[in-house]
């Protein structure tokens, strides 16, 4: 079995491409109806809406940070605050402890095992072309990891093993959308140095089309456009002391 199909079938065991896809439509969704160039909001606006209403929904389907193991009540409150009726409905059901927050430096990141993954936003259209070099450190050292049996040997296979080895074995969730046309992109795969050019990916495969047996190289992820979501937010009863609660996690990296 491939590196690729592992990891994949691994993560979607436990529930990683499900709680992935859904928390990324939620984010976005609710990013673009937020949206409001009336209200000053730009592109920056968006990118940082949008990033980090998905970190907050990760932790909500996977029951981390301040979501960790809700009861029936004032923790399902506090849980589907702010979803919509349709965001709730479509949550999937991940048990408590199965995803774990695992960060990396400042980069937010989630583990299953002994396998994590980070988060990085990139233009649409473009993240294919991602250059590994020209994003943080934690990043680059990401993709420096060694790949186990590539298919061609790489420059920078001798570089990777002079690095301080990472923790776990670590991924990357690509992300980016489109807010004129509502099209959103959301991959994931192992990332590897290109420095001079070239391809981003080591493999990679679309999440939001769950396409596990995508090519390990360049097949274009296919964007999925994000409808508006007309229903209602469903009414919560927060408890007194959290009534006045704000997302207090740092931005970290995007």
């Amino acid at each position: 079995m491939t590196e690729q199909r592992e990891v994949l079938a691994e993560f979607d065991a436990a529930g990683v491409l499900a709680g992935l896809r859904w928390a990324y439509v939620s984010a976005t969704t609710r990013a673009l109806e937020d949206f409001s160039e009336a209200d000053g909001h730009d592109a920056a606006w968006l990118g940082n809406t949008r990033f980090t209403l998905f970190r907050n929904r990760l932790d909500r389907v996977f029951h981390c940070e301040r979501y960790a193991a809700p009861d029936e009540h004032d923790g399902l409150d506090e849980l589907y605050a702010r979803l919509s009726e349709r965001d709730i409905e479509r949550m999937p059901r991940v048990a408590p402890g199965v995803v774990l927050r695992s960060n990396l430096n400042n980069s937010p990141g989630w583990a299953v095992g002994h396998r994590r993954f980070l988060l990085a936003a990139g233009e649409f259209g473009k993240l294919d072309d991602l250059s590994w070099g020209r994003r943080s450190g934690t990043k680059q050292r990401v993709a420096l990891q060694r790949e186990p049996n590539p298919v061609q040997p790489s420059l920078f296979d001798d570089l990777g093993d002079s690095t301080r080895p990472l923790d776990l074995d670590t991924y990357v969730v690509a992300h980016s959308l489109d807010p004129v046309s509502r099209q959103a992109e959301l991959i994931i795969g192992r990332p590897k140095p290109n420095a001079g050019g070239g391809p981003a990916w080591a493999w990679r495969a679309d999440v939001l089309r769950a396409e596990q047996g995508a090519s390990r190289r360049r097949t274009a992820a296919k964007p999925l456009s994000i409808a508006p979501d007309t229903a209602p937010d469903a009414p919560v009863r927060l408890r007194a002391d959290r009534a006045d609660h704000t997302d207090r996690a740092g931005a970290g990296e995007r």
